[in-house]
């Protein structure tokens, strides 16, 4: 997504929230006046009632203050209703893009993506605009009412009241500025001890063989108490705040119960008059009591809407809306600097050659080359930093990006499967894929019969990163994955790491197979043997291009330079 179409759906989403919003005011309307009726009763009781010893009269107003009561509560229960919706609203209307951001954080921002949970700041969100929060802060604008009321019942019991409000306003903004920096400080820690449990999680093997538990566990224990020390002084300020708070809210109403004995002793007004100012005054403080009790809610939620916002700003640019056809005549690189998401040190530089439809190319040289770095810029998944690859003369921005997936097939050095069947993963979770296409993409792997001995065949759930398949049957399901629906450019990092000697054979024949139908084919390798149908071969070293051209002759070229280091030469030192 574009940022302007990402601020579209924000602009959007907000707008939704507005206008429902705007009932849940009306609502509160009604509410608030309903919240009249208690003291209003009290008052002709005390003022009426009880004078006149009337029975008739004590039945008609309770007739009437519980159904005013009842449609309170049927109000009431509406408005927390339509809160609840606006949350899920907001969240159907953000989830999707904030789903994409989540998933393409790390290619995008690179380590900093390891601080930030866009799905967790929406459900903080939605959290917060489902709860009580909002209903208190609709309930904080009926203050000045509340107090006008009071003013009328007697102008002194109304600065009484007005003074405790006051000091409660106090207290709010005293809250707000003592509770914001400790909030943040624990938003962020949480997010740092987070990352650290997911990587412990993901690596839990290499923890349980190599005996890392004891360091990583003293490493979460020092990130955990920082994250509690935070979160523990914003609590505690909370805490203050809250009991004040409480506090000053029971010595206004004595304080409105003591000045009223005063003034109706001196017969300034009823008993009624003290019992209904009383009252209200209590619910003129509730809004702000429930606040206070909501602030660090609503903190949170300001704050995680805050990252949201600006994660979905960035929004992945998903190519112009002219759809230019698939990909059919050649792969042309020229000049190509590649830096890693976030960084401005480029690790692949000045890189540039072409390949046309049937051509294979070879890409080799020592560990941390820029091997991986330079497959992962070839099929779209980290940009260039500087100069171009094109596919048929068009930058590959100029595609949309599921397009462009249609005419690309990547094998990952790191292998990665989802959690679902085998025919879903080799599918691509495509919500249209054909059983037809599954198989003969696993077929072209030479994955078909091991599929076919699995308990459920194609049926066969993997489970998270394909956890109950061997290292080999994930490399073969994965490579019918990127072979799926037939794509122009293959791109294949270290594909035959985890093969053993027929899988290398299936291999080689795929890869013969795939410059017979006309496909551009990039295979990444350290073993010799993954490169012996390519008909050019790259040398790289230190991020640059060492040699390039026909693949015997590069051979010769860089076995014959006696001071290539033994690191270079390794891998093609079998050949």
């Amino acid at each position: 997504m574009s940022r302007s179409s990402n601020e579209a759906i924000i602009k959007n989403a907000l707008n939704v929230c507005t206008s429902a919003f705007m009932g849940v005011g009306a609502v509160s309307f009604v509410i608030n006046l309903l919240m009249l009726t208690g003291p209003m009763f009290m008052l002709q009781v005390y003022d009426r009632v009880l004078t006149s010893r009337s029975v008739p009269t004590l039945v008609a107003l309770a007739g009437i203050v519980v159904g005013l009561y009842a449609f309170f509560g049927a109000l009431e229960a509406l408005r927390t209703k339509i809160l609840i919706r606006i949350g899920s609203r907001l969240d159907t209307q953000l989830s999707g893009a904030t789903f994409e951001r989540a998933v393409a954080l790390p290619i995008t921002a690179g380590r900093r993506a390891e601080r930030l949970e866009p799905m967790r700041d929406l459900d903080l969100v939605r959290q917060f605009l489902s709860g009580p929060g909002p209903s208190a802060l609709f309930d904080m604008p009926w203050m000045p009412v509340y107090l006008g009321v009071v003013f009328l019942l007697h102008p002194v019991l109304g600065l009484v009241a007005l003074l405790g409000i006051v000091i409660l306003c106090v207290l709010i903004a005293l809250n707000e500025a003592f509770a914001r920096t400790p909030s943040a400080k624990a938003a962020a820690q949480l997010l740092n001890r987070n990352a650290l449990i997911e990587g412990a999680r993901q690596n839990a093997e290499v923890v349980a063989a190599m005996g890392m538990m004891p360091g990583l566990r003293a490493r979460w224990l020092k990130e955990n108490h920082l994250y509690l020390s935070f979160q523990r002084k914003a609590s505690d300020r909370a805490a203050v705040f809250g009991a004040l708070t409480k506090t000053l809210r029971f010595v206004m109403q004595s304080s409105i119960l003591g000045v009223g004995a005063y003034l109706a002793i001196h017969e300034a007004i009823t008993p009624g008059v003290m019992i209904a100012a009383s009252i209200i005054t209590s619910r003129a403080a509730a809004p702000i009591e429930q606040a206070v009790a909501q602030w660090r809610g609503f903190l949170s939620a300001r704050q995680g809407f805050k990252r949201l916002k600006q994660v979905l700003e960035s929004g992945v640019y998903s190519g112009p809306e002219t759809e230019l056809p698939l990909p059919v005549r050649g792969l042309d690189i020229e000049g190509l600097f590649i830096a890693a998401p976030g960084e401005t040190k480029s690790i692949v530089q000045n890189v540039t050659f072409s390949l046309k439809a049937g051509e294979a190319l070879g890409v080799i040289g020592p560990s941390g080359s820029g091997k991986s770095t330079l497959g992962r810029a070839l099929v779209g998944v980290w940009p260039a930093a500087r100069g171009s690859i094109r596919l048929d003369d068009s930058d590959l921005d100029q595609w949309a990006s599921e397009r462009l997936g249609m005419s690309v097939g990547y094998l990952p050095q790191d292998i990665q499967l989802f959690a679902g069947s085998v025919a879903e993963n080799i599918a691509r979770f495509q919500p249209d894929w054909s059983s037809e296409q599954v198989i003969e993409a696993a077929r072209f792997a030479n994955a078909h019969d091991i599929i076919a001995r699995l308990p459920d065949g194609y049926d066969t759930d993997v489970g998270e990163g394909g956890v109950i398949l061997s290292g080999g049957e994930r490399q073969r399901v994965a490579l019918a994955r990127a072979l799926y629906g037939d794509p122009f450019l293959v791109v294949l990092d270290e594909p035959n790491s985890n093969l053993d000697s027929e899988g290398e054979a299936a291999l080689t024949h795929a890869l013969r197979l795939l410059q017979e139908r006309g496909r551009i084919v990039i295979v990444i390798a350290h073993r010799p043997s993954a490169i012996s149908v390519v008909g050019k071969l790259m040398f790289m070293n230190k991020g640059q291009v060492g040699a390039y051209g026909p693949r015997d002759k590069v051979l010769e070229q860089i076995l014959s330079k006696p001071e290539r280091d033994s690191a270079s030469l390794k891998v093609v030192s079998d050949g």
